[in-house]
């Protein structure tokens, strides 16, 4: 039967415990819970436009309520409206201008996964693209670690005893005024680092993170997956003090930097399936480049910030892992994709959810879909 004559069942529950019906086109109906968890009835298509009747309350229809999974949606958005706020009466006022009309409308599609189960895929939306807009950073990193998740069965199959490590190498705090040429330095250092005979990995993927630390100053760090071959742990390994001295050497610092390195391990129960353990060393790997909550915490800093990220890159790939996942920044922030399972279904259903930022939340709004 096709979904936009679906009305959803009880298996589709929301918190609380309250079923939801999915309105689609023709008559069919909806029946969901209000953002504070009071009753809504929603009624379906009349001609051209789906209008949503409120049963026993007049609270909205909330994006967080009918879908769990799209909670972080209110986190990041809410995040801008303050890094939006702070750019306010400032040199890069315009930034925040462009940062206040990002993400304020979403499409999202129903979608039926292989087992019947209906949900929503955002199928449109306006991105800013500022480097420090939260929703982008999120959805930037959701689409490197998209690609990299796609190209998981390609690199495994053409490199089956492949084995890797997450690196992380820091260097001593810098001021904020300081970090583009803190960057540039480490960059340098990390190319003479990657270009050592010692250097065991045949392919490897590293990300900047900056954070602030409690005086202001700045702590710029790379984390790096490292593509190694199984021979690396009979011949060619690196204990974690030599890695050091090799960063140190490379860096051409004289004091000792912090240097970790951990193997990466299938997950407890997964034996012998490195994908897994691979998938969640790609999401510290390709996480945030800044913490939204240093992003909010200081005026001046992000101005500063900004400035300093103006044009570095914030992930660069090597060795044969180049050839396997594309290097150029995304620029399709909206098919992620984070739900691979959901499949497409027929193009009249269609749900817009708008932000409203006294409540910080995305709301139910009656648009002409069908």
């Amino acid at each position: 039967m096709p979904v936009n004559h679906i009305t959803r069942n009880r298996d589709f529950l929301l918190s609380g415990n309250h079923d939801i019906y999915i309105s689609c086109c023709h008559g069919s109906s909806i029946a969901a819970v209000g953002c504070h968890g009071s009753s809504i009835a929603a009624v379906g298509c009349h001609g051209n436009s789906a209008t949503a009747v409120a049963s026993a309350s007049k609270d909205e229809i909330c994006l967080s309520t009918i879908s769990p999974k799209d909670k972080p949606w209110n986190v990041h958005r809410a995040n801008s409206d303050r890094v939006k706020s702070l750019y306010e009466s400032t040199e890069l006022e315009r930034l925040g201008n462009r940062i206040k009309d990002c993400a304020q409308m979403l499409q999202f599609a129903a979608v039926e996964s292989e087992e019947g189960g209906l949900g929503l895929k955002l199928r449109m939306a306006h991105f800013c693209r500022v480097r420090t807009c939260p929703v982008c950073q999120w959805r930037r990193s959701m689409k490197w670690r998209a690609r990299f998740f796609k190209a998981i069965p390609k690199i495994l199959e053409a490199y089956p005893n492949a084995r890797f490590l997450l690196l992380t190498l820091t260097q001593r705090n810098c001021e904020l005024t300081d970090l583009k040429a803190t960057l540039s330095t480490m960059n340098q250092a990390w190319k003479r680092l990657s270009e050592r005979q010692q250097f065991p990995a045949i392919g490897w993927i590293k990300s900047v993170e900056v954070t602030r630390s409690l005086d202001g100053t700045a702590h710029p760090h790379f984390h790096a997956l490292l593509m190694v071959k199984p021979s690396y742990f009979k011949k060619t390994y690196l204990s974690q003090a030599t890695w050091t001295d090799l960063w140190m050497k490379s860096l051409r610092v004289d004091y000792t930097p912090i240097v970790d390195v951990r193997v990466v391990k299938p997950r407890p129960g997964h034996e012998g399936e490195l994908g897994a353990g691979l998938s969640a060393a790609l999401l510290e790997t390709l996480k945030y480049g800044v913490k939204e909550s240093d992003l909010v915490s200081d005026r001046d800093w992000l101005v500063e910030l900004t400035k300093q990220l103006h044009k570095t890159r914030a992930v660069a790939i090597g060795g044969v892992l180049r050839d396997l996942i594309r290097e150029d920044d995304p620029e399709d922030l909206i098919h992620d994709e984070d739900n691979p399972d959901l499949g497409e279904t027929e193009e009249g259903n269609k749900f817009h959810f708008g932000w409203r930022e006294r409540s910080e939340e995305y709301v139910y709004v009656d648009r002409e879909t069908c």
